[in-house]
């Protein structure tokens, strides 16, 4: 098969760079392949459905261990990765978030031109299909529907009032002039259905782009190359081999866990690693699948049975037919819930210039990413450090793209991370013990309330995990260690890019999704302008 573009990878970033490059430029064919399925199953498609995606393994959803983390007591981690055309956007909680104007404009300052603040909300604008329409923030008419949730629950508005009551203040736009305060998350959300990235930028591809080809079922095993150029890729696909050659460039969009397994299982990354495993080096880049950053997460589980949440209990099975059909019939209802309704930014530090810890408020009680039920209702607040200083890697243990990564996030291997967690913590015990929240006479389901630093730290070390935000691992920079510089080019080699969330310096302050579209969307547009005869 020849293509003139081939995408690797059909999530955030793949999906957008795919079907920009097709619309843009119809005289060229471009290929995506996907390792999973065509595209979302039912529960997929209704929000709710997030509670029993997330914590299994199944066909759309990869569910990685990492190694054992130290800093967790030696706990491996878990690491849901969706799989399918839309990527995690099939299995996440929707929520859209930029990060703050700081985090691109300190990509900028450390070399990487063009990623400000001001060169990336064009981009931001331009994927947003906004409810509220075009404003100084927000798009209209972009792939991606953002809207906010159809359904008022009374304990999240509970939750948003005991914020206010315990001094932070309202914030009605987390994506808007400041993302200080508490308030309702807005969501990639179309009438009560997801709106996820596969569904977003390729509905109708067949006539809308004909000029795009989507392979699912499909693994890469590896890169191909002539004389230092990337020229094509082996795919494995209904237990036959197929080989398609690029004419023009290849893009890696498979995470930041897939991409740096392709990069190395290809012979690109730290020399001494791959001779070791037998992979003849093709380019010695020691800084592939280095930098791994992601958002460590502590949550407060509260047992409380007020009307609107949701738990194992006789109340919500009996709420679920019901539920089901007016999802069905009017895209209104329990189902549409994203579970993670509500959060917050604030400032963890007394110090800190800008909110430096994030809120998830969810209407049910969330215990090891819902792989421990807990029978009843309840809420729970999520608290995420968002600037961790902690660093890990992806490495690989064989040239087999079958075989998982090896994942070593690091957590709290920086020990000021663990003192972020803790403060954040008393920020979320704040708004527990405020009137609002108060009131509905919520207990702990593990440890105390209010307990002593010492305590909270080893409860910390004890229960937490990702909140499925990892970046960084095949770094973007304007020094010659990085491995992309900043128009998305693997150094060392010709005709590679990489589009998606990998390619982050440093970690954003915030949900990933958004910013992985708009990486998608900004490579679309620098290959257009490389390619443009």
């Amino acid at each position: 098969m020849q293509a003139d573009v081939i995408v690797v990878g059909a999530g955030a970033g793949g999906c957008a760079v795919a079907a920009r490059l097709a619309a843009a430029r119809p005289d060229r064919t471009v290929v995506l392949v996907e390792t999973g399925p065509a595209g979302p199953s039912l529960l997929c498609r209704i929000p709710l459905g997030i509670a029993a995606l997330v914590g299994r393994k199944s066909a759309r959803n990869s569910a990685f261990d990492t190694v054992p983390q130290p800093g967790l007591g030696g706990r491996k981690g878990f690491q849901p990765r969706g799989r399918g055309v839309g990527g995690s956007t099939l299995i996440n909680a929707m929520i859209c978030i930029r990060g703050q104007r700081e985090d691109y404009d300190g990509w900028k300052a450390e070399g990487c031109d063009g990623w400000g603040w001001d060169d990336v909300l064009p981009f931001f604008r331009k994927l947003e299909d906004h409810a509220g329409g075009d404003s100084e923030w927000h798009g209209a008419g972009g792939p991606l529907r953002v809207e906010n949730l159809r359904e008022r629950n009374p304990v999240t508005e509970r939750f948003i009032q005991a914020g206010l009551e315990a001094g932070f203040p309202a914030c009605d736009d987390f994506n808007g002039a400041t993302q200080d305060g508490i308030g309702r998350f807005q969501v990639f959300h179309d009438r009560g259905v997801r709106r996820d990235a596969g569904t977003a930028y390729l509905s109708g591809a067949r006539t809308r782009l004909p000029n795009l080809r989507i392979l699912s079922g499909a693994m890469v095993s590896r890169i191909r190359f002539r004389d230092g150029r990337a020229i094509g890729i082996t795919v494995q696909r209904d237990a036959t081999t197929e080989v398609i050659d690029a004419g023009c460039e290849i893009v890696l969009a498979a995470g930041a866990f897939g991409t740096p397994q392709l990069l190395l299982a290809s012979g690109i990354g730290d020399a001494n690693a791959l001779r070791s495993l037998g992979i003849p080096v093709l380019a010695d880049r020691k800084e592939v699948g280095r930098n791994l950053q992601d958002h460590l997460d502590y949550t407060i589980n509260m047992r409380c049975g007020a009307e609107g949440l949701f738990g194992i209990d006789l109340r919500t099975a009996r709420r679920l037919p019901g539920g089901f059909l007016r999802w069905m019939r009017h895209g209104r209802g329990m189902l549409t819930s994203n579970v993670a309704e509500a959060g917050g930014f604030l400032r963890a530090s007394e110090t800190a210039e800008r909110p430096d810890v994030q809120l998830h408020f969810c209407i049910g009680l969330v215990d090891d990413h819902n792989r421990r039920p807990r029978l009843g209702p309840g809420y729970s607040i999520h608290v995420c450090a968002l600037r961790p200083h902690s660093r890990g890697t992806v490495r690989i243990a064989s040239s087999n793209l079958r075989a998982a990564p090896v994942i070593d996030p690091g957590f709290l291997s920086d020990s000021r991370d663990l003192e972020t967690l803790v403060a954040g913590t008393r920020l979320a015990e704040r708004i527990i013990d405020a009137p609002a929240l108060a009131a509905l006479g919520g207990r702990p389901a593990y440890g105390e309330k209010n307990q002593d630093d010492d305590a909270l730290r080893a409860l910390i070390r004890q229960r937490t995990d990702t909140i499925y935000h990892p970046v960084g691992t095949c770094r973007m920079g304007a020094d010659e260690a990085a491995v992309v510089d900043p128009r998305l080019r693997v150094r060392g080699v010709r005709g590679l890019r990489i589009a998606d969330a990998s390619i982050m310096p440093r970690l954003i302050s915030g949900n990933t999704q958004t910013p992985t579209v708009m990486i998608g969307e900004k490579a679309a547009a620098m290959i257009l302008e490389d390619t443009a005869n």
